[in-house]
């Protein structure tokens, strides 16, 4: 259990006057315990939920068949365990908020995650409870990153970049995307990632997608290649995308990209505390009107234990930066008008006096060549 989170928690829930706060979705009970549990993300059906009390107390709800697994990762947390073929969890979890005292407490609870069945079966088990919407305080505490979420974080953002810049190095005019995205997915393991979410492989025409996965389509002399990955490890997700062309550049694919870079370099220059997210996105679209560039409709986000968090950079709710948020910036341009897509995406950590370049790995002021 990650007992500086737990510290923060209370604080917030007596800010809020919450009597405790149930962690129920993947994200938050890895943010709490700091482990994923395995099957959680693929059933939302199979609940495990991390309990927290105003006095600091923890326990967790766990299914039957992950019970060992769980306890292996929290040997001295308590444990309510509910049997799967049963689909006993809310009950099982309302006896161990009775028994935590919290019969006729003030729980914030995940609305947004928590099935409206299940909610409807806890209010009835527990009629003295007052349940509130906790999503919000759970997200805003999620955006300043502790020292060892920040280590994770690098942690994956160079094994992203690691390991684009690995693939691109194996690859040649003739293989193939798959084959680019075969050695990928063994680089994100072997340089320490439990996973990853995304695979994008985009090449030639294809390059002017978004969010498109490896096809069998062949290299050839002139691509431009996108490569974007999303490795995890404890649930955390780094996203690092990078730009290649295949033994010689085409027309016009340099020009764009110096002014990718120009955009880049604005960010990392702009990117600091206090800094206001609206003023960074005008900033970057006034930078694109002058490089006759097309905007996007955002230009970084928060990324942790989401893929997307808050604060984005874009004309959302405006907010100020602050030391320990970690951004994804990603200037980007999918229609270029000759036939390919280019986007170079980093990952950026806000520290004390501006920024720091966690996606270190690769030197993206040029194009990559791919031989």
């Amino acid at each position: 259990m990650r007992r500086d989170i737990i510290t923060s928690l209370v604080k917030a829930m007596g800010e809020r006057d919450l009597d405790a706060v149930l962690a129920s979705s993947p994200e938050n009970f890895a943010y709490v315990t700091g482990f994923l549990s395995p099957t959680q993300p693929l059933m939302r059906w199979r609940h495990a939920m991390a309990l927290v009390t105003r006095d600091g107390t923890t326990a967790l709800l766990v299914v039957d068949m992950e019970a060992s697994t769980i306890r292996a990762r929290a040997p001295d947390a308590e444990l309510a365990v509910w049997r799967e073929f049963e689909f006993e969890a809310i009950p099982v979890l309302a006896g161990l908020l009775q028994r935590h005292g919290l019969t006729n407490a003030r729980i914030g609870i995940e609305m947004d995650y928590l099935p409206a069945a299940d909610f409807l079966v806890l209010r009835k088990r527990l009629p003295g409870a007052q349940f509130s919407p906790v999503e919000r305080l759970l997200a805003r505490e999620r955006q300043i990153k502790t020292a060892g979420e920040i280590e994770i974080l690098r942690k994956l953002s160079r094994i992203a970049d690691q390991g684009i810049a690995d693939a691109y190095a194996g690859m040649r005019a003739g293989m193939t995307e798959m084959d680019l995205a075969g050695v990928l997915s063994r680089r994100m393991f072997e340089l320490g990632a439990d996973h990853f979410k995304i695979m994008i492989v985009a090449t030639g025409e294809r390059s002017v997608f978004p969010n498109v996965g490896p096809s069998h389509r062949a290299l050839k002399r002139g691509d431009v290649c996108r490569v974007e990955i999303f490795p995890t490890l404890n649930g955390y997700h780094a996203g690092v995308c990078r730009t290649a062309y295949v033994e010689e550049s085409p027309a016009h694919a340099e020009r764009i990209w110096s002014h990718l870079v120009t955009c880049k370099r604005l960010l990392l220059d702009a990117i600091r505390p206090g800094a206001q997210t609206r003023d960074i996105y005008g900033l970057y679209l006034a930078k694109v009107s002058e490089l006759g560039l097309p905007p996007i409709s955002f230009i970084g986000h928060g990324i942790g234990l989401h893929l997307h968090e808050d604060p984005y950079l874009g004309p959302t709710e405006n907010q100020a930066l602050e030391a320990g948020m970690v951004l994804g910036i990603e200037p980007l341009i999918y229609e270029t008008g000759y036939g390919f897509g280019m986007q170079n995406k980093d990952m950026v950590l806000v520290t004390e006096s501006g920024c720091e370049l966690l996606s270190d790995c690769t030197d993206t002021d040029r194009l990559i060549r791919v031989a």
